[in-house]
């Protein structure tokens, strides 16, 4: 039932001052997408409702009793909004980041950026209503969508595995049967990026129809080449991207309880690589602030940045509704494949500085490979929307293979060689769920809501991880003779290894085997295989030694008998691990409507992200494992409908309180114990994630949206949010020693937590008019996010091992986002069917950080998109 009131003066100068967050009228299932059902005279006139499946059934978002925000395809479009990561602009609270192909969801602070095989997401992403555990790749969705969905706080009844923050689902255009529709549209930019989308929807008979669906974009997210090397200047910047996918939609309805759709698609991605910037040296060389510097002028160095992501994937549902309930099945199963060459940099330019101290013949890198295949079940029967007892009953079952690979090349070492490798061919991850959901009408006002739900979950891996290294004696046993790897052409072989049993790989032939295996193909002047392959065929137990220019490090030189005077060879570990978690949500609460249009509600709901397990040492043969996340949220507020200036307007605020547990944070742990001392010594540590860590966070947030005299439309959001993480005593990683591993600890007890801005706000003024035989409209939508850290460290003092202090900027480690203002604006012309368009998105350049990556002379900053506007042209039919 709609909800109406007529509120009381002050709520609505209440409404008028409480600042943005926009949600647009929204169609229903049965409107095509390609029409623009959402049109400037329907929203401004205030016919459509906005519908949401917040609740897994499709509501009026003035019904649901929390915090929903929903978009349609045609009001991101005209907002500039046409990729996931700009969503955020329209969203208090939300923050999307991408590192090395991860994109990373935090809602009110809450999130994770544990992106290993064994991490989660903490802010649950969904298709059409399914989840995906890897969101690589997300981005190639956002296209031909009927909405975008976006539910804050925790959702573990309802939404289930890893929705801790909250749940992000996108919602792609359904076929009809009523005619044959589609559109066509083309864009260019600035950057020299160009887009093109279409959509075609074909009854194929009364009851059965298809749509089929293709996206392509080609674009620059704004990074340029600062190095003045020859040969480095001519390598393209991260940020590079060649894109395209498609999609084909099947939906029967025999009867009029039957239903039957199926979604097939296909995605790909390519480029240089998603882009990131280390402004440590930067920072420490000129005592800059990095909103000082220009983020985007990197130093590139070594191999081209490369990358490349395959997925595609299907999702079947079957629904059958009886006389009181309805039951309906789906199924999906999603394919990713990403590979991806970091694009190495010598940090970012700034002035003077000097660049004859760069080695830019430098080839260390990373590089990262995951694949993916996870299968995803639920069964769930529901009442009928008209029962006094609305319940939802049901069954989850979820699966996924992982296969992932991970190497750092050290090149150009004085001496020594020391490299990562971390690749896992067989990781497994499975869970089940039950749950169970009711509304119960009390009275035909009051309404008493509950929910459970019982998740069991399990992980294991095998693979190897650790260390590559070689210590190559020189003449009369001096150390070491230098080793390249990494340079022009190589490619590690990861995945393509033929053997991940290490154990009882002891000789050194057997170790140089093993070394050579992790090379698909070497660099043009890369010396590994030369000075161990002798080893590796059994040729010469200590290798072949040999000098030459880029290898002299003027202090050791080859015997005589132009072998290594010794050979010592390390390899990585056996990686063998698993984890079993249960776990139990809940959420209670009360509705209750003062009138028709008037609600007021109050509940408690929880969440949990995954658990996992951490590496395999020495120390550790069995792998620690860690607990999942849990998180619970007290709410209360109201919803309410009114009449302004003779047309329906909108006010809804909410408080809440976050208790937020075991929270995991990364500790230290020794690795390598000595035991022939008294007492034992650690001669290595590494960082490992425990549940060592608590936070507490409450807010409010207030939407008012109004039609105005004049065709003018006003939707405005207003988020206020205090985080303060309540225990937590870690491993400072900015202080990490770099022989041994050991770091300080710090605690983190009082600051921040990571991308919470204390302040958010979005607001979003349209209007349109007439002009000749067609229809003018044009929009503004302005978001401001006050200042907010990118760490836990929220710029505390690093005290070192040795009692030393330095503050965060002499050390290179600032982590303060100051606050800013985006700005994105739209202006279209509409003729019949054919519409033109131009757009500016992030109009006034702002330059800001969504994440970043702090550890040993790391502060690597990934960044927001620069400006961008262009023309689109776009006919429907």
């Amino acid at each position: 039932m709609t909800k109406r009131t007529y509120l009381p003066l002050a709520a609505l100068l209440l409404s008028g001052t409480a600042m943005p967050a926009f949600a647009q009228a929204i169609e229903t299932p049965q409107q095509d997408q390609s029409t623009s059902p959402t049109t400037p005279e329907a929203a401004n006139e205030g016919t459509n409702d906005i519908v949401v499946t917040a609740n897994r059934r499709e509501q009026n978002l003035q019904d649901v009793s929390g915090v929903v925000q929903a978009f349609s395809s045609d009001d991101l479009r005209k907002s500039g909004i046409t990729e996931l990561r700009n969503l955020a602009v329209a969203v208090p609270g939300l923050n999307i980041a991408n590192q090395e192909g991860n994109v990373e969801i935090f809602i009110r602070g809450v999130g994770s950026s544990n992106n290993t095989e064994l991490g989660d997401p903490g802010a649950a992403p969904h298709l059409n209503g399914s989840y995906i555990p890897r969101p690589r790749g997300l981005g190639l969705m956002f296209y031909d969508l009927e909405r975008v969905e976006v539910n804050k706080g925790p959702q573990g009844t309802l939404y289930g595995r890893n929705a801790l923050a909250g749940t992000l689902n996108i919602i792609t255009a359904k076929p009809t049967f009523d005619r044959i529709t589609g559109y066509a549209q083309a864009e260019y930019g600035n950057r020299d990026s160009y887009a093109a989308e279409g959509a075609i929807n074909v009854p194929l008979g009364s009851n059965f129809a298809a749509r089929v669906a293709g996206y392509y974009v080609n674009r620059d997210y704004g990074f340029t080449n600062a190095s003045p090397d020859p040969q480095a200047s001519k390598l393209k910047p991260a940020g590079l991207e060649e894109n395209y996918a498609g999609r084909v939609s099947l939906r029967w309805e025999p009867t009029d309880r039957l239903s039957v759709s199926v979604v097939g698609d296909y995605g790909k991605e390519t480029g240089t690589g998603y882009p990131g910037a280390n402004i440590y040296a930067a920072v420490q060389a000129t005592g800059l602030r990095p909103e000082q510097l220009d983020l985007r002028k990197v130093v590139y160095r070594g191999q081209q940045g490369d990358m490349e992501n395959e997925l595609w994937g299907v999702q079947g549902k079957i629904g059958y509704s009886f006389d009181t309930f309805s039951v309906e099945a789906t199924g999906s199963y999603r394919s990713v494949d990403f590979m991806q060459a970091n694009a190495s940099s010598e940090s970012i330019a700034w002035n003077g500085r000097d660049y004859s101290t760069v080695q830019f013949d430098n080839f260390s890198n990373n590089f990262w490979q995951t694949r993916s295949q996870s299968q995803v079940y639920e069964l769930r029967a529901s009442a009928d929307s008209t029962e006094a007892l609305r319940w939802n009953l049901g069954g989850f079952y979820f699966k996924e293979k992982q296969q992932v690979g991970y190497l750092a090349v050290a090149d150009r070492g004085y001496c020594c060689y020391s490299g990562t490798e971390f690749t896992m061919p067989d990781v497994d991850g499975e869970s089940f769920a039950f749950f169970a959901d009711a509304t119960y009408d009390v009275t035909d006002r009051l309404r008493v809501i509950g929910g459970i739900r019982y998740t069991e979950e399990k992980k294991s891996r095998f693979g190897i991880g650790g260390n590559w290294a070689l210590t190559l004696g020189g003449n009369n046993g001096d150390c070491c003779v230098a080793t390249r790897l990494g340079t022009e052409g190589f490619r590690p072989a990861l995945l393509d290894r033929p053997n991940f049993n290490v154990t009882g790989l002891t000789s050194p032939q057997q170790r140089a085997q093993f070394l050579i295996e992790g090379i698909k193909s070497a660099g043009a002047r890369d010396t590994l295989i030369q000075q161990i392959g002798s080893i590796a065929n059994g040729t010469n137990p200590n290798g072949t030694c040999f000098t030459r220019p880029d290898i002299d490090n003027g202090f050791v030189t080859c015997p005589a008998n132009g072998s290594f005077s010794y050979a010592n060879l390390t390899i990585p570990g056996q990686q063998v691990g698993s984890a079993k978690f249960n776990f139990v949500d809940y959420r209670a609460g009360l509705e209750f409507d003062v009138t028709p249009d008037n609600m007021l509600y109050a509940k408690v709901s929880t969440g949990h992200k995954s658990g996992g397990f951490n590496d395999t040492f020495q120390t550790s043969p069995i792998p620690e494992a860690f607990a999942p996340e849990s998180l619970t949220v007290f709410e209360a507020g109201s919803r309410n409908t009114f009449d302004a200036f003779g047309r329906r307007a909108y006010f809804n605020l909410t408080g809440f309180y976050y208790d937020y547990q075991d929270q995991v944070f990364q500790d230290l742990t020794c690795i390598n114990l000595d035991t022939t001392q008294t007492p034992p010594q650690c001669n290595g540590y590494s960082l490992v994630n425990r549940n060592i860590g608590a936070s507490r966070i409450y807010g409010v947030e207030a939407e008012a949206r109004f039609q105005l005299p004049g065709n003018f439309s006003l939707d405005t959001n207003v988020a206020y949010l205090d985080t303060k993480i309540t225990r937590g005593s870690v491993a400072d990683a900015r202080g990490q020693n770099n022989e041994t591993g050991e770091s300080p600890l710090i605690d983190l007890t009082g600051n921040r937590l990571p991308l919470a801005s204390k302040f958010n706000v979005s607001v979003k003024l349209a209007q349109w008019f007439e002009i000749g035989r067609g229809r003018l409209d044009w929009q503004a939508l302005l978001n401001y996010r006050s200042s907010f850290f990118l760490s836990q460290f929220n710029e505390d003092d690093i005290v070192f091992l040795d009692g030393s202090r330095q503050n965060a900027l002499q050390a290179g480690f600032p982590d303060r986002q100051q606050g800013y203002t985006t700005l994105n604006l739209g202006i279209g012309y509409t003729l019949g069917n054919y519409r033109l368009e131009a757009w500016a998105s992030n109009f006034t350049d702002q330059q800001a950080s969504t994440k970043a990556l702090v550890g040993s002379a790391l502060n690597i900053r990934f960044l927001n998109d620069a400006r961008t506007y262009g023309l689109r042209a776009r006919v429907n039919f």
